[in-house]
């Protein structure tokens, strides 16, 4: 495993294409794998996978602590773009595909004790669960049993997704506690 995140790390499969800098953490020992979009600006500048409020709303999500969620021997934090791929129109762009065509297979293989896999946002739940996903992200995540065991998908924890929290109270009042709970039995 140290080798292949030291091949990942050194990674510049798309340096014609943003400033590379991989951000992960995975062990061969991973319990839980937290499959997400890519790094973002802050994210970027310190190193460290979700250091920023995304990163806070998703813990609270998760109920669990910064030790828990950062010790890659229980979770691993793997983005499909390993690399903050710069500013867009309406946010950042979407992760570059390289990463997850290139690297995933191999990480995953790496983790024999993952029981749980929570593929955030759009893009880890089109590339994982291809054509079974709903019409759009807020069905999937409706329909989040039909995944189980094997993944449970979330909308992405952004401040910027207020709006469908508000719009969508079920999320938190009946998949949260969901949510927690399994995370609390897979750790």
């Amino acid at each position: 495993m140290e080798t292949l995140l030291g091949e990942i790390r050194a990674c510049q499969l798309c340096k014609t294409h943003l400033t590379p800098r991989p951000i992960l953490s995975a062990s061969s020992k991973s319990k839980i794998a937290i499959i997400g979009q890519a790094p973002g600006a802050k994210v970027h500048e310190s190193g460290i996978p979700w250091n920023d409020a995304s990163g806070k709303l998703l813990r609270e999500w998760l109920g669990v602590s910064n030790d828990i969620f950062y010790d890659p021997e229980i979770i691993a934090l793997v983005p499909m773009g390993f690399c903050y791929p710069g500013k867009g129109k309406s946010g950042d762009l979407p992760p570059r595909p390289e990463c997850s065509e290139t690297w995933h297979r191999q990480l995953l293989q790496a983790m024999p004790d993952i029981k749980l896999t929570i593929l955030i946002g759009q893009y880890a739940q089109r590339y994982y669960l291809g054509n079974e996903t709903g019409e759009n992200l807020t069905a999937t995540v409706k329909q989040f049993q039909q995944y189980l065991p094997r993944y449970l998908p979330l909308p992405h924890p952004t401040p910027r997704n207020r709006f469908w929290l508000t719009k969508n109270p079920w999320f938190e009042h009946k998949i949260l506690p969901y949510v927690r709970k399994t995370v609390s039995e897979a750790c």
